[in-house]
């Protein structure tokens, strides 16, 4: 699977490598820059037309609950100096239903006039957000608020599109390093650039890409270290790093950072425990005390959801009303937000159904395919791969599929199950070599670039907004197939 340096095509292969990634950062480019909420533009002319001077303007870079919790942080940082949210949450179109309530101390405050909001996002994103935030604030004046475009945009910008392309590099590198044909590797490589969902989420604020990217960081400094023999302490220390910042992002993928650290310290402890571990600690301090300062609680807000301590159970107060929490009681959530209360099928959907991660992005059967492949291969390193991605893939699902019926939402509003968008790396890394067997054989070729349209389907459909239904979905229910809620 390894190629020559000397291979005569590696210079054509990477001209395309790095013409897939122009394309693909050119067209999310252009849909951050035309990123707004689009649903907002004929209410906007309707309110203009009946005279409402004030209050008509709806049109935001922010394109639901989920993205909005997270900017509200950063303003309230950046413009109040606390985590907390209330006065930006009662600005009109800065609502949002992510948020938890407690006082000073941490504890309970279900009534109105009791403690504050917060997101309940983990804040340290947020607060890696509002530096920049601040820089642009001090040096301008400007706020999210007077110009939401030309901030917004910018940051999700930086947030979003330069770790996307730095992740599209580093896929490059493993693809190049570890795949043994030019078509499974322009393949793997088209797959990363345009049929995964990072690419439909790279327009709006959110964890699961920036845990890909790091997931990729690690995965790559991880295999150059067992791989290639590197034991400079610098690749320990990417390692460490990246994969405890893929947890604080996606809490799962623990299970990657336990898988990675095991076989570290196996194959070279000492590095490991001076330079892996250390930077680990970093972002581990990093993320408890950014939610020490936000919550004054060592847990993260959805830790917070026992009858004793239920920081989503609450009242607040907007436009003179006293509202119950979206989260308080099932009757106040969305359809889908009730939660599936069949488990049987809340996993069948999971996998092949209306939000499947196979029914959507198919191209993941080659990875499952290709995972089983270096399971069964006699080299003990390509087996111990295959044993890290498939063990780490197996034991995240069950831990999805396995939760209350109140997690059982499939993601809320969204394009697709984004709780296994950071597995993206890692399961491209494992379809390498059933690409590089489909590609001598016109069928096997032929019935790859399906599955690979097909996942393309899916991830250009939600066209201007991530966070809406998967096609699939949205075609079960026109045709009754399916119902959501209780």
């Amino acid at each position: 699977m390894t190629s020559p340096a000397d291979d005569p095509r590696r210079r054509l292969r990477q001209a395309a490598y790095l013409l897939l990634i122009v394309l693909s950062a050119g067209s999310i480019l252009g849909r951050i820059l035309a990123v707004n909420s689009v649903d907002y533009i004929r209410l906007e002319k309707h309110l203009k037309d009946k005279g409402k001077r004030r209050d008509w303007q709806k049109q935001r870079p922010f394109l639901s609950a989920n993205d909005r919790s997270r900017w509200c942080t950063v303003r309230a940082l950046v413009e109040h100096g606390t985590y907390a949210i209330d006065d930006i949450v009662s600005q009109p179109n800065w609502d949002t239903i992510d948020m938890v309530k407690h006082d000073d101390l941490g504890r309970e405050a279900p009534a109105a006039d009791e403690g504050h909001l917060y997101s309940s996002k983990p804040p340290l994103l947020a607060t890696l957000m509002a530096g920049e935030y601040w820089l642009i604030y001090q040096g301008t004046g400007a706020t999210l608020d007077t110009h939401p475009f030309s901030i917004g945009r910018g940051m999700i910008v930086t947030f979003n599109l330069v770790p996307l392309v730095i992740y599209f590099l580093v896929v490059a590198r493993l693809v190049e390093r570890f795949g043994a044909t030019d078509w499974g590797k322009l393949f793997v490589m088209a797959a990363a650039t345009f049929g995964t969902f990072l690419s439909t989420f790279a327009v709006a604020i959110n964890n699961h890409l920036p845990a890909a990217v790091c997931a990729a960081i690690t995965l790559d400094a991880a295999l150059r270290i067992v791989y290639d023999g590197e034991r400079r302490l610098r690749w320990f220390a990417v390692a460490g790093f990246f994969a405890a910042f893929s947890v604080a992002n996606e809490l799962p993928a623990l299970a990657f950072f336990a898988a990675v650290a095991v076989g570290l310290l196996w194959k070279a402890p000492r590095q490991t425990l001076i330079a892996f571990v250390p930077a680990a600690l970093v972002v581990a301090a990093a993320a408890v005390g950014t939610n020490w300062l936000s919550h004054h609680s060592l847990r993260p807000p959805y830790a917070h959801r026992h009858e004793a301590d239920n920081w989503y159970d609450y009242q607040f107060e907007r436009d003179g009303k006293i509202r119950d929490s979206y989260w308080s009681k099932p009757k106040n959530r969305s359809e889908i937000d009730q939660g599936e209360p069949d488990q049987a099928v809340y996993a069948l959907h999971v996998l092949i159904g209306h939000h499947g991660i196979f029914s959507l992005t198919p191209i993941w059967l080659l990875s499952v395919g290709g995972m089983v492949w270096l399971c069964l291969r006699r080299e003990p390193d390509w087996r111990a791969l295959g044993l890290l991605l498939t063990s780490v893939s197996l034991v995240t699902i069950a831990f999805y599929l396995s939760v209350s019926q109140n997690d059982r939402n499939y993601g809320g509003m969204s394009s697709g199950f984004r709780w296994v968008f950071w597995f993206s790396p890692l399961w491209l890394v494992g379809m390498l070599p059933l690409c590089d067997a489909a590609a001598g054989r016109r069928w096997t070729r032929g019935a790859a670039l399906v599955l690979l349209a097909l996942s393309v389907v899916s991830v250009s459909y939600p066209t201007w907004n991530p966070w809406t239904h998967p096609w699939l979905l949205d075609f079960m229910l026109d045709n009754h197939w399916v119902r959501l809620g209780m």
